[in-house]
């Protein structure tokens, strides 16, 4: 009351009362928001607002995409503030054309949703919307969120459990933590230079208007960008209990910006690794995707080792870091796989994380597999359990899953199937939706010395005939056969090359039925068994069936990512 009184005397205005931020409030982002529990102003690492000229800054405004220029101005003439922001504008800054266009503005998901006509609110963590133009393969999404207070930990509310396990009480909650620090829910609004400090580097920090050409830099990222220089904001352990997914995020963006990390985001990196294991798996499933397949998969490693988190972290790289299993053909074909995956981004051409994550699992589901043909299990049943077996080890429970799963296993069941070049099964094979990435991983194995080189030429020449030419091409691969007297259409088995001692591996028959390959010291056995000494197994008759049957049955096939698979060109 005297207080109130002294400032009323001396003109100054009276304290405004914290309450949490209400999302109408969205448009005065000078008000103040969401005073902690405790009474305590939180700690802000708000930095101050400095607005750069295009004559410093020097982004090229070419290199904006018209539709993300369009979000902003719908926006900004409706009577909000809007911006391009996040890693958009620090690409452009260096001068790269963003991949994707993010927005900020200070209207609330639902004002956002009502300027638009394909526009979706999604997400329970972070509620956004997504802007959609055009549809099918040619659709573009610009990702708008709203601006966002930054609030201390000690003013959320507390759960004990997490993401799954306390779905009841985060409803209708819109800030609130686990145990741990790690926020569950972050959805009250708030002011640009709050918005600002809640992001994680200072190179993603940035808001850059299309219209004036001003960008706006509150934490010096501009200066950070042009020195390439990864500089988290705030207090570095703070902000990776927040979201320890930053943590993979901090070797992320080394790796593709080929920046150095600053020695204060670096130093807790190993140590806090450990709350990752609180991160859902289909969360660091699609960090690690991330990783993999923005077009740095080799250099992304690179960091991992270099940052100490090669081991423990994600499973599926344990299983190719693992000493225990490594093998020379084995590490060369995983190099292979990932440079590989590196030049088709480079190129602009689609991956897709099957064709990628077959390469990595390869070798332990051969392994699984061999077992468990071995112990007597039908082939294609022991394909499936070895699956199953290497996605509970290393993928767990993510969504897509299944799909994920029955692409990966149609690229793995066509090796064998490149060695049967007789009959129609090679023109039926030429049209399965994912004969191209199928092809692509022979190809790489031809390269290790799993697979004859000449197997992949044969198949990218047969692919690319007319008609009569592969009538002639599957009667030479029949004079060959007759004449050499080995095995129906050449080749060795899928399973073999540089696999060391390894006695037989599980091949495909046409019909379904387990067949084995052997190594080079028991080739000459051919059809006779499993290497030189083993007895002779009777072999099991087998059924012509019409080319029409097989044909309906090969198209009958398991889904695709696209016309030629996800590795298509």
């Amino acid at each position: 009351m005297i207080k109130s009184l002294i400032h009323k005397i001396l003109g100054k205005p009276a304290a405004a009362k914290r309450t949490a931020h209400a999302p109408h409030a969205a448009h005065a982002p000078g008000h103040a928001h969401a005073a902690p529990k405790s009474g305590k102003p939180p700690r802000i690492p708000v930095g101050k607002r400095v607005d750069v000229p295009a004559s410093e800054h020097g982004i090229d405004p070419k290199l904006v995409d018209e539709r993300a220029r369009k979000v902003v101005e719908t926006l900004q003439d409706a009577g909000y503030e809007a911006y391009i922001v996040g890693g958009a504008v620090r690409d452009l800054i260096l001068g790269h054309r963003p991949k994707d266009f993010d927005v900020a503005t200070n209207a609330t998901p639902e004002q956002v949703k009502g300027l638009f006509r394909r526009a979706f609110i999604i997400g329970r963590r972070f509620r956004i919307v997504h802007v959609v133009y055009g549809r099918g393969r040619e659709h573009e999404v610009i990702e708008v969120s709203t601006f966002r207070a930054y609030l201390d930990a000690d003013a959320a509310e507390q759960v004990a459990g997490n993401e799954k396990t306390s779905r009841k009480e985060l409803a209708d909650k819109s800030h609130v933590v686990d145990a741990s620090g790690r926020v569950l829910r972050d959805n009250v609004w708030g002011p640009q230079d709050q918005d600002a400090a809640r992001r994680d580097f200072t190179v993603n920090a940035m808001y850059y208007d299309p219209r004036t050409e001003i960008v706006v830099d509150y934490h010096g990222g501009i200066g950070d960008a042009k020195k390439r220089v990864l500089r988290m904001i705030g207090h570095p352990e703070t902000r990776y209990r927040e979201d320890p997914v930053r943590i993979v995020r901090v070797v992320r963006f080394a790796a593709k910006l080929g920046f150095e990390i600053e020695p204060k985001t670096r130093e807790p990196v190993q140590e806090m690794s450990e709350l990752l294991s609180n991160v859902p798996q289909s969360r660091l499933f699609d960090e690690m995707i991330k990783l993999l397949q923005t077009g740095h998969a080799r250099a992304s490693i690179e960091q991992l080792r270099k940052q100490g988190l090669d081991r423990g972290v994600f499973p599926i790289l344990d299983a190719v870091f693992d000493e225990a299993r490594r093998h020379p053909g084995r590490e060369q074909f995983v190099q292979l796989a990932l440079a590989d995956t590196d030049r088709r981004v480079s190129e602009g051409k689609p991956v897709a994380p099957s064709f990628l994550l077959a390469c990595l699992l390869w070798h332990d589901v051969l392994a699984h597999w061999e077992r468990n043909v071995a112990q007597g299990e039908p082939n294609f049943p022991a394909l499936q359990s070895a699956t199953d077996a290497v996605f509970d080890a290393r993928i767990g429970d993510i969504s897509g899953r299944g799909k994920l799963a029955t692409d990966m296993r149609e690229i793995w069941t066509m090796q064998p199937r490149f060695e049967r070049r007789t009959g129609n099964g090679p023109a039926t094979l030429v049209e399965q939706p994912r004969f191209r990435a199928g092809f692509d991983f022979l190809r790489l194995r031809g390269q290790v010395g799993e697979a004859e080189p000449s197997l992949a030429i044969w198949w990218e020449s047969f692919s690319l005939a007319d008609a009569t030419e592969r009538r002639q091409m599957l009667d030479e691969v029949r004079q060959q056969g007759a004449a050499g007297g080995g095995r129906r259409g050449g080749g060795r088995s899928a399973s073999t090359g540089n696999r060391g001692n390894a006695a037989s591996s599980p091949v495909l028959s046409e019909d379904g039925d387990a067949e084995f390959g052997s190594d080079d010291a028991g080739a000459a056995a051919g059809e006779a068994g499993i290497g030189g000494d083993a007895p002779a197994r009777k072999r099991r008759r087998r059924r012509r069936k019409p080319a029409g049957e097989g044909a309906a049955r090969e198209s009958s096939g398991g889904g695709s990512d696209g016309a030629s698979g996800g590795t298509a060109d």
